[in-house]
């Protein structure tokens, strides 16, 4: 039906003539293409060999566009409604709504997002990138009149939100993606398009059913063997009272699993191995659940099998561990989060929204100097003695404490006068 193609055209009007705009429709289209997909790999493979080639064309280095791409793509996953298909396993396992799971995936998926933009922006002001003129990108007016496309995914969250299965919201909602294609006539659905589709679906799924059998059957022989109790007990073992320390070897289990391994298949085993231990040392089971989910999306960046990353690189034609490296430093966020809405469940929405605010305004006070303590750029150039600071700062303004809030901005105005005077005292 081409609502994808119009993601990507609406991303690239929108921001394409921006400084290093290319780079920020790569992100924009993240979150629209990501909100449909949920796969890392394929939101890499069907908009890099689009927007790659784009930033590469205002001055972006082969590496570099490739990790935007492909860290954009990984972001996908946590983007609602539709998250990875992990998600809807993570609702079956825990028996949470997914509406819920949805809604608590918000707070994360704008930081991570706000972090990505923040990164790009400050690359092409170091850098000096422009963006492309607007007579070469996709006329504005012309597709805010095809906004129609927009009705399969406003379908979707519109059921899933009033109570209804994640298997009817689907359903209706690619019934409806078929209907708008009617208005189109060089892009309308008939049977034969239709059975194509359902085509192509199956066979996009069969590795995923695949991989899922293989996992479940792991996962039956945890259940069955008491693996998984005893590596509760183990964790808890190894943890005592040190919470932190649990987290710490949850989230290093949970990347390794999902290096080069299908999310849903690294989040199922996790879920089984994982969660019941973090969850013995009372952290909620969303808590518990998300808490790994993330760290098997995130395992799609992370080297030294980082599979959306190798995938960019391919389209790039750059070197894949740069390319890794570089969607670490870009997706850094999402590795911190996940402490925090641990210990704050209010950055995944579980609060009144008076409560809620402010944590969110801090938090996206603290990605943004992340960004900067990372590129190096805070009101101008910085060395690494001042981004030492300055990451201290954003790692305090993350963390949903007022005492932290408060020294975190402190540090942040020092570290910038500071800067201040050093670019004053410079010679010309």
């Amino acid at each position: 039906s081409k609502v994808g193609d119009y993601f990507n055209d609406l991303a690239l009007s929108a921001f394409g003539h921006l400084r290093g705009g290319p780079a920020k429709a790569t992100i924009a289209s993240g979150v629209l293409f990501g909100a449909i997909s949920g796969s890392s790999v394929a939101n890499v493979a069907a908009s890099g060999a689009i927007t790659i080639p784009m930033m590469r064309r205002v001055g972006y280095d082969r590496a570099t566009a490739g990790a935007v791409e492909a860290t954009s793509s990984t972001g996908g996953q946590i983007t609602p409604p539709i998250l990875g298909a992990g998600a809807f396993l993570m609702a079956e396992i825990t028996g949470i709504a997914y509406a819920e799971i949805a809604f608590a995936a918000i707070i994360p998926c704008i930081l991570f997002y706000v972090a990505c933009y923040a990164h790009v922006e400050l690359h092409a002001r170091l850098h000096g990138l422009n963006g492309l003129p607007r007579s070469e990108l996709p006329p504005m007016l012309g597709l805010l009149k095809k906004a129609y496309l927009f009705a399969p995914l406003v379908i979707m969250v519109w059921l899933l939100v009033s109570g209804y299965s994640a298997f009817r919201s689907g359903s209706l909602a690619i019934v409806a993606a078929v209907v708008v294609s009617w208005l189109d006539r060089q892009n309308a659905m008939g049977p034969k398009r239709s059975l194509e589709a359902l085509n192509m679906a199956a066979r996009d799924s069969l590795q995923l059913i695949s991989v899922c059998a293989a996992a479940g059957i792991i996962v039956g022989v945890i259940a069955l063997t008491g693996i998984g109790g005893r590596f509760a007990q183990l964790l808890l073992q190894l943890a005592g009272e040190n919470v932190l320390f649990a987290m710490v070897f949850t989230m290093v289990v949970a990347l390794i699993l999902g290096m080069g391994m299908p999310t849903t298949a690294a989040y199922a085993i996790g879920a089984a191995v994982l969660a019941p231990g973090l969850q013995r040392l009372g952290v909620s089971p969303l808590v518990a659940h998300m808490f790994i989910f993330y760290y098997a999306v995130v395992s799609a960046i992370t080297p030294p099998i980082a599979l959306a990353s190798f995938a960019a690189a391919a389209i790039a034609r750059s070197d894949p561990w740069k390319t890794a490296f570089i969607s670490v430093k870009m997706g850094l966020a999402v590795f911190i989060v996940p402490f925090m809405f641990f210990y704050s469940p209010l950055l995944l929405g579980q609060g009144t929204l008076w409560q809620i605010l402010p944590v969110l305004a801090t938090a996206l006070i603290g990605v943004l100097l992340l960004a900067c303590a990372t590129e190096g750029w805070f009101g101008g150039r910085i060395g690494w003695m001042l981004r030492a600071p300055l990451f201290l700062a954003a790692i305090l303004l993350i963390t949903p404490e007022g005492i932290t809030d408060i020294i975190g901005i402190a540090i942040a105005v020092g570290v910038f006068l500071v800067a201040r005077m050093m670019r004053n005292a410079a010679p010309a």
